[in-house]
């Protein structure tokens, strides 16, 4: 009887057809995957683009992305269709980073995405050059990028209670349209030289910080009105305060003064200011108000001031030299020393 015997070359030519049929076949397979995931991401971009708009509103001529306590921990590519936004409004919504694409929403004039979970400023900020304001108080930042110097149209900056902001880049002082500053709450031990050099500063807000000193020179920020530098661990003022000739609002409670020095009292632009809880070596009480609820109002805000003023005096007759000063207070610094 005859056998069949399989000729191994013909065994192997089946087999290389198989494994090029099963080969093509997981290719057909994943390039249908691919595509079918192609087609939802496209479904989703264009779902999210939908609520995005739903989102933008016009408030006296500009389109503003106003979002608030809805869940958008990161922003798509597809907001990249808004470019014309003019402001941004993100409040509580868990978003974790600012997106890189940033850089491309030249027509931003305000960008506020306070009370988030950002972790970093990245560097295509500087690219908004048209920016007016920037918010960002209440998040996790810890570094400011040199980049934000570019944005030469920024006039209001907020980077209140990121608790470990300690350093400015010293680019910064190139801002020089910035008239307001907030950076209350954070890691600062010492007064950033960048914020000195900022020609058009008015307001500055350094409390609840870590400054024990403050510098010699803080007398070149001559446009300052208002200066907020409660809940530090300041333990003097240097003379040259007393130069600040537009200073206003000075707030100064919860430090470590142990006198109010004599030449504040010729600071006369000076209009609320506020030394409570500090441990001051005079006791001193003022009398109550006899006048109307008004006039009473009106001595509570002008309290600080009335009790340095009556400090001062009293601090000289207790050194018996009535028509002397007192010496200048310990604890200003040289930043060039």
């Amino acid at each position: 009887m005859s056998e069949n015997v399989a000729c191994p070359g013909a065994v192997t030519a089946v087999k290389e057809i198989w494994e090029k049929r099963i080969k093509i076949l997981n290719e057909d397979l994943k390039r249908e995957k691919q595509f079918q995931q192609k087609l939802v991401r496209i479904w989703e971009e264009r779902v999210t683009l939908t609520r995005l708009k739903e989102k933008v509103t016009r408030e006296n001529g500009r389109l503003i992305l106003k979002i608030e306590k809805e869940e958008w921990k990161t922003l798509p590519a597809s907001l990249l269709k808004l470019t014309q936004l003019q402001e941004w409004q993100l409040h509580r919504t868990g978003l974790s980073k600012i997106p890189e694409f940033i850089g491309r929403f030249q027509s931003l004039l305000v960008l506020d995405l306070s009370r988030n979970t950002i972790s970093e400023i990245p560097r295509g900020i500087g690219l908004l050059t048209q920016l007016q304001e920037l918010i960002l108080s209440y998040n996790k930042i810890k570094t400011v990028p040199k980049e934000l110097s570019n944005c030469a149209s920024l006039e209001k900056l907020e980077l209140a209670v990121n608790r470990d902001i300690c350093d400015l880049p010293p680019e910064l002082s190139r801002l020089s349209n910035l008239t307001h500053l907030d950076l209350s709450m954070n890691s600062f031990s010492a007064f950033p030289p960048a914020v000195l050099n900022m020609p058009a500063l008015e307001w500055l807000d350094l409390g609840s910080n870590q400054l024990r000193q403050l510098p010699e020179t803080i007398d070149r920020m001559q446009k300052l009105h208002t200066l907020w530098l409660q809940r530090n661990e300041i333990t003097g003022l240097p003379e040259t305060m007393g130069n600040m000739r537009n200073l206003g609002t000075l707030v100064l409670c919860n430090n470590r003064l142990p006198d109010i020095p004599a030449f504040m009292e010729g600071m006369a632009g000076l209009r609320f200011v506020n030394f409570r809880d500090n441990p001051l070596r005079l006791e001193l009480t003022l009398p109550p108000s006899e006048g109307t609820e008004e006039e009473e109002e009106e001595e509570r805000e002008l309290f600080g001031l009335q009790f340095m003023h009556t400090y001062i005096q009293e601090a000289r007759r207790a050194a018996g030299n009535p028509a002397g000063c007192l010496s200048p207070s310990p604890g200003s610094v040289n930043p060039d020393g």
